[in-house]
């Protein structure tokens, strides 16, 4: 059996849309988060992969999952994000929790409503901010307003990408009742452009990802670490984008994503806002972690 690096994808961290252990992030913490990208990209990729059975793809998650906890060493991924856990006494939770995703992925393609998609986000996406906090030591108290942005950022994903994961996997993370309510099927995801109601369905979407990113407005401000709250910030400003395309753009026919001139204006601008509004507050939240 071949690893499963051979079935990457190609993307890497520099791809995604949002900052991934950029150089906001102290360089101490830097290796452990791309680590912890790494085996999750890996797992993504065997999940997604076009040319693999269900029943592998379940058994080559298993394998990681060996590796992550030691019960094997088939999987470099796992291995090197196995010991990056142990050097800093953290957990494999989050990573076994986005692994459950990723199975999830394999074995239901379609959510019947908003509650489902929010159980999903719950593994697919919620885990990853918790890991970049505990990885800090940040206080668990900002673990609420990190899941409303991770679950944010990951229905911005699925919206983007709805006619792509249609097509290419037949996966649809758009709610079925959200198409029923306005008179559609998932095959209405599969045209060259979005009807009218199609169009009313996603932006009508796009509004309530909304209301979730709303619950994180302060999360940028509850962290103690000044590094993190800046790439926070710039998430966020990101993210906030992107909810205002996908209010008034058609996925299927029209650019929703940001430019590489776009990402790099919200950044240095939103950064230097935040050093700014940081420092004029003059003080940082209280910290109840030690920094492993």
């Amino acid at each position: 059996m071949i690893g499963a690096s051979e079935l990457r994808s190609g993307k890497g961290s520099k791809d995604e849309n949002f900052p991934v252990a950029s150089w906001l992030i102290k360089s101490r913490h830097r290796p452990a988060i791309l680590a912890f990208y790494e085996f999750v990209r890996t797992a993504d990729d065997i999940a997604d992969h076009p040319a693999l059975a269900a029943a592998e793809k379940l058994a080559r998650l298993d394998r990681l999952e060996a590796s992550l906890l030691g019960a094997g060493d088939d999987e470099p991924e796992g291995v090197r994000l196995r010991a990056v856990l142990e050097s800093r006494a953290l957990s494999p939770r989050h990573a076994q929790d986005l692994l459950e995703a990723f199975r999830q992925d394999v074995t239901k393609l379609r959510y019947a409503d908003w509650d489902e998609l929010i159980g999903y986000c719950m593994l697919s996406a919620m885990p990853v901010g918790r890991f970049v906090l505990d990885v800090h030591g940040e206080d668990r108290n900002t673990w609420p307003e990190s899941d409303a942005l991770c679950a944010a950022l990951q229905i911005i994903n699925h919206l983007q990408d709805c006619a792509a994961d249609y097509k290419s996997l037949d996966r649809v993370y758009i709610p079925l009742d959200a198409l029923a309510a306005h008179g559609l099927t998932v095959e209405d995801l599969g045209g060259q452009k979005a009807s009218s109601p199609l169009r009313d369905c996603l932006h009508a979407l796009a509004m309530r990802t909304e209301t979730i990113f709303d619950r994180s407005r302060g999360f940028s401000a509850s962290v103690r670490d000044t590094r993190l709250s800046v790439e926070i910030s710039v998430i966020q400003a990101l993210a906030l984008r992107l909810l205002g395309i996908l209010q008034v753009r058609d996925p299927l026919s029209e650019p929703v994503h940001l430019s590489k001139a776009a990402v790099f204006a919200i950044t240095a601008g939103t950064s230097v806002r935040c050093l700014f509004g940081r420092l004029l507050r003059g003080s940082k939240p209280a910290r109840r972690y030690q920094t492993p």
